[in-house]
């Protein structure tokens, strides 16, 4: 079995990429949440809100996409293993003032490693759909933010990114 470099651990000492050992780390209860922002125009933002979009509830779809790409982040991300998730929450926050929807996405898995690449695959697919579905009036939408807010769980244990509020679940 090759060894890895201490520092990162997806290369073996050669450099070589490779999927890390998670054999012999044990099962915790592991949990991470991510955030990310679309900025967009008034327009835009006005049948977002008002859920009248010719395509249909943009935001009810964004969810399942965020979901969903929680789900196949191993099929997305060459390295990632795939996970049982035991959950997968999406919550959207509409803000008129800036025409911006900001995600959250929190999901969790009984396991040997951890959820934060599923929590970040879910907000940028999340985003992403969402501009999918309102580019005919807006192609100048703007994502940006995407990032770790939080994550507990395994060796490392709790994590919290600095200004970030701590989840409200226990």
């Amino acid at each position: 079995m090759p060894k890895r470099t201490a520092e990162l651990s997806h290369f073996d000492i050669s450099g070589q990429a490779h999927m890390v050992d998670v054999a012999t780390k044990p099962e915790t209860h592991r949990v991470a949440r991510a955030t990310g922002r679309i900025r967009m125009s008034t327009a835009a933002f006005t049948l977002l809100a008002a859920g009248n979009s010719k395509k249909g509830d943009v935001l009810g779809v964004a969810r399942l996409a965020a979901i969903m790409a929680t789900k196949r982040t191993s099929d997305l991300i060459p390295l990632c293993h795939p996970l049982a998730l035991t959950h997968a929450a999406v919550e959207f926050v509409l803000d008129k003032k800036t025409s911006s929807v900001t995600i959250e996405i929190v999901t969790e898995t009984n396991g040997p490693t951890g959820v934060e690449m599923e929590a970040l695959a879910g907000t940028s697919v999340g985003l992403l759909t969402i501009y999918d579905m309102l580019k005919a009036v807006d192609r100048g939408m703007v994502i940006e933010n995407i990032c770790l807010l939080e994550k507990s769980g395994g060796k490392s244990g709790h994590w919290l990114a600095p200004d970030a509020k701590p989840s409200r679940k226990k």
